[in-house]
């Protein structure tokens, strides 16, 4: 099991990038949240299966169609406090 806190840059708000990256998460079977942050960046919590993980991870260094990800952060997280995948405000 793996835990990350990724934070992405670009033009990654207003382009439904948490929706997707919620269904995204729902898809892979990883727990967490994500929200736009108020420097117009995305960050995220993850936590679960480490293959899991890696591929959102990988999936946030693209996001949805129209995102343009300009960088990615990763850093090890403590283990998200969530049974499923939200998106908060």
């Amino acid at each position: 099991m793996s835990s990350r806190r990724v934070v992405v840059t670009g033009s990654v708000q207003g382009v439904g990038f948490r929706w997707s990256a919620r269904a995204e998460a729902e898809r892979l079977g990883v727990r967490g949240w994500v929200r736009n942050r108020d420097d117009g960046g995305v960050e995220a919590f993850l936590g679960g299966d480490d293959e899991a993980v890696e591929r959102l991870v990988a999936w946030f260094r693209t996001g949805p169609p129209g995102a343009v990800v300009t960088s990615v952060e990763v850093q090890d997280a403590d283990e998200p406090d969530t049974a499923g995948f939200s998106i908060r405000d």
